[in-house]
């Protein structure tokens, strides 16, 4: 039977290890292909995958066990759920691979994209620029087409040319920018807040209006300091928690 084959990542040394392959690997089987095989490679060829040990990638796969997106299986192996429920809590934490993670495992919609002036808001990030390309799109639970979220993305023209519209059908933008544009990503900045939903979210979201939501900013910036692109996002407050885990090193 064939293997699913999962996504490769450079690890971040001062993150635990185990974690960021979970997530590399959550984000891979959650934006999978339905055709992709449900069977994961053993645990020893993960680890040599991953260039972990196998005691750290048995750590990995309990995490995602534990969240319902494998089942493991003695002398049989490990299988991807195939009917998981995929809006799970966001977790925050300082990887690129995790904030690829968290945007996965849903469907989307793109609602309309195209160019806005730099003004106002826009002008604190995009300060060297007349005019950013824009996408906006609408987020669905796979499982029940529930919309989720709703994100607007600001990026840079230059970034823009490179983007095929499809492919965010499929893909979160940071790893549109990172894997397909070949974006040079240094780091991302998120910040979240409480908001009251206004009559366009309400209505794209199946909200009542001024009901609770979750404000989210993303910044992405690449390693000379510049922001490739600004992500705004509104959650539903009844489907999303935030985690954010902080390093002591």
């Amino acid at each position: 039977m064939t293997s699913f084959a999962p996504d490769s990542i450079v690890l971040n040394r001062k993150l635990p290890l185990w974690y960021q392959v979970s997530q590399s690997l959550r984000a891979s089987i959650l934006g999978r292909s339905p055709r992709d095989p449900l069977r994961l490679p053993t645990e020893e060829q993960l680890a040599e995958h991953y260039g972990v040990s196998v005691l750290t990638m048995r750590q990995a796969l309990k995490e995602l066990e534990d969240e319902g997106l494998i089942s493991r299986h003695r002398r049989r192996g490990t299988f991807i759920e195939p009917d998981v429920r995929r809006a799970a809590p966001v977790r925050l934490l300082g990887s690129v691979d995790a904030i690829v993670a968290q945007q996965s495992g849903m469907t989307a919609e793109l609602l309309d994209h195209g160019r806005a002036p730099v003004t106002g808001e826009l002008a604190e990030y995009f300060p060297d620029l007349d005019e950013v390309a824009t996408y906006h799109r609408l987020r669905s639970d796979e499982q029940t087409g529930e919309p989720t979220n709703h994100a607007r993305n600001h990026v840079r023209p230059e970034l823009a040319g490179r983007i095929d519209p499809e492919d965010l059908a499929r893909r979160p933008m940071t790893k549109v920018l990172r894997d397909v544009v070949g974006a040079d990503i240094g780091r991302i900045t998120d910040t979240v807040e409480a908001r009251l939903a206004d009559p366009e979210t309400a209505r794209l979201l199946r909200v009542p209006l001024l009901s609770p939501i979750l404000h989210y900013t993303g910044v992405t910036y690449d390693t000379a300091g510049r922001v490739l692109d600004l992500a705004v996002i509104h959650y539903r407050g009844d489907r999303f928690s935030f985690t954010v885990t902080l390093d002591a090193t």
